[in-house]
C-alpha cells in the first residue's frame, strides 16, 4: 500500500521539473526517490515473475532484471559526460548493498533473536565469488597505476579502455557461466531460497508492471542526471559523495528493502543471496556494460577508478563480508560493525573531495 501511494513521487517529480520550474535540488530529490519506489516494483515484479515460471528462469529473471534501476540510471548519467560519477556509484553500489543493505538486514533480523543461521556452504561460494570478481574489477586501476609509476604508460602497447573492454568481456563470460553453475549444476544449493512461493500478479500484470517501471526509471533517470552538478553545488557536496552514497543507494532500494524484510522473517539464506548476489551483480553484470555501452556511446568510460579510495571501499567490502559469512551465523552485532564500516566510508568520501562553500 506504501509504495502504491509512493508512486504519486512520478507525476510531482515531472510537475517539478517541467511545469513549476523547480530548484535543481528539489527535482534531484523527487527524481532520486521516485526511482528507489520504482526499483521496488521491478523487484517485486520480477519475485512474481519467478514464482510463477520456477525456480531456474526464476533465478535467471531475478539476476537479469535486479540491476535495471542502477544500469538505467547510470547510462543517463553516462550520457551527461559524469563517468568520474558512474565509478563512484559503482563502488558505492557494491558498499551499499555488501554493508548497509547486509548490516542493517542482520540488525532487523537480529534484534528479537540470539542468533540468526544460514548456510555456511552457500555463503562461502557467494563471498568467495565476491572477492574473485573484485580482483578482476579492480585489475584495471593496478594496470594503470604500475604502468605510471614505472614512467611507461606512454609506450604500453595497450590502452586503459582496451584493457578495461577486454576485462568487461571476461567478466561478462564469468557471468554467463556463474548461471550455468547457480541455475544448472548446482541448482540444489542455490534453489531453496528462491521466490516465496506465493504469485499473487497475473503473468501479464506482471509483465506490465515490468515494463512500465523500467520505462519510468529511464524518464526519472534522465530528470536526475541533468541536476547532479546543481544539486551537489547546492548541497555543498562533490558529485562523486553524491555517486558512491545518495545514486548508490536509489538504484539498489528494491534490494535493501527486501533483504530487510526477509531477515525480519529469519530467511537469512535469502538475505545473503539479495545483498552479496547484488554486489556480484554489480561486478560482473554492470560496470562490464556500462564500459562496452559507453564505448558504443561515445562517452567511453574505463575501469580505472578515477579515486583511489573507491579501490579500497571495494577491495576491503569484500574482505569483510567474507569474514561476516564464513561462520554460517550472524548476531545483531555484526550488524552493527557493517554499518559503521559503511559510515566510515561514508565520511571518508564526503571529505574525500570537499566542494569550496560559496559565500
Amino acid at each position: 500500500m506504501v509504495f502504491t501511494v509512493l508512486l504519486v513521487l512520478i507525476p510531482i517529480s515531472a510537475a517539478l521539473k517541467y511545469f513549476v520550474g523547480a530548484s535543481p535540488l528539489l527535482v534531484f530529490a523527487s527524481s532520486a526517490l521516485a526511482i528507489a519506489v520504482l526499483a521496488e516494483w521491478v523487484r517485486r515484479a520480477t519475485d512474481q515473475l519467478a514464482d510463477r515460471v520456477g525456480p531456474a528462469i526464476g533465478g535467471l529473471l531475478t539476476v537479469s532484471f535486479g540491476s535495471i534501476a542502477e544500469l538505467v540510471l547510470a547510462l543517463f548519467v553516462l550520457m551527461q559526460g559524469e563517468a568520474a560519477v558512474v565509478q563512484a556509484q559503482i563502488a558505492g553500489s557494491i558498499m551499499g548493498t555488501s554493508l548497509f543493505g547486509l548490516g542493517l538486514a542482520i540488525i532487523v533480523g537480529g534484534i528479537t533473536r540470539e542468533r540468526q543461521k544460514f548456510s555456511a556452504e552457500r555463503a562461502g561460494l557467494l563471498s568467495t565469488l565476491l572477492i574473485l570478481v573484485v580482483i578482476a574489477l579492480l585489475l584495471p586501476a593496478v594496470f594503470d597505476l604500475s604502468g605510471r609509476m614505472s614512467g611507461q604508460a606512454a609506450s604500453l602497447g595497450i590502452t586503459d579502455e582496451e584493457v578495461s573492454l577486454g576485462v568487461s568481456v571476461v567478466l561478462l563470460l564469468l557471468y554467463l557461466a556463474n548461471l550455468v553453475f547457480t541455475l544448472v549444476t548446482h541448482r540444489d544449493v542455490f534453489s531453496n531460497d528462491k521466490g516465496s512461493g506465493e504469485a499473487d500478479w497475473s503473468f501479464p500484470f506482471a509483465i506490465g508492471v515490468l515494463v512500465a517501471a523500467t520505462i519510468a526509471i529511464a524518464f526519472e533517470a534522465e530528470m536526475l542526471s541533468g541536476t547532479i552538478t546543481q544539486a551537489a553545488g547546492a548541497l555543498h557536496l562533490s558529485p562523486m559523495f553524491l555517486g558512491v552514497i545518495v545514486l548508490a543507494l536509489v538504484g539498489t532500494a528494491g534490494d535493501l528493502f527486501a533483504a530487510a524484510w526477509f531477515a525480519h522473517e529469519d530467511r537469512m539464506g535469502l538475505v545473503l543471496n539479495i545483498c552479496i548476489g547484488s554486489a556480484i551483480q554489480v561486478a560482473l553484470v554492470l560496470a562490464p556494460l556500462l564500459v562496452i555501452i559507453s564505448w558504443a556511446l561515445g562517452h567511453p568510460m574505463t575501469l580505472v577508478f578515477s579515486n583511489p579510495l573507491h579501490l579500497f571501499a571495494i577491495a576491503s567490502t569484500a574482505f569483510i563480508v567474507n569474514a561476516i559469512a564464513r561462520d554460517g551465523e550472524t548476531t545483531w552485532f555484526e550488524g552493527l560493525l557493517l554499518l559503521g564500516v559503511y559510515a566510515l566510508f561514508g565520511l571518508a568520501f564526503f571529505f574525500a573531495s570537499p566542494v569550496e562553500i560559496p559565500h
